[in-house]
């Protein structure tokens, strides 16, 4: 099985979230706990950094469709930013960059909160 991580920094009032690997059906339930912990934690704001992600498949899509309205309903919102043209097609394809603001770095990301 291919390997999945996130790694996770709060800067401030935004929570980072860096993930890494492959995420599909099998490693979506880690990204799950992490966004979960912070909404539990009262952490609305959240920033996902693409950079280091190989590969994402429709559950990997969907995990975030099941935290976005909490998020938005609370005043936060998810940011997304370092995405791979490979990855950034798989978005596309499923009309996200409608729904979520998609950047190429974390600044401008941060900068649309």
């Amino acid at each position: 099985m291919e390997n999945f991580h996130v790694k996770r920094v709060d800067d401030d009032n935004i929570t980072k979230l860096f993930v890494e690997g492959f995420l599909d059906a099998h490693t979506a339930p880690v990204l799950e706990k992490e966004l979960q912990k912070s909404i539990d934690e009262e952490r609305y704001k959240i920033l996902v950094n693409f950079k280091d992600l190989n590969y994402i498949s429709s559950a990997g899509l969907g995990v975030f469709m099941g935290f976005i309205e909490k998020v938005r309903s609370e005043g936060g919102d998810i940011k997304m930013c370092g995405m791979s043209d490979k990855i950034y097609r798989v978005f596309d394809l499923l009309g996200f960059p409608t729904l979520y603001d998609i950047v190429k770095d974390e600044e401008t990301a941060i900068e649309k909160f």
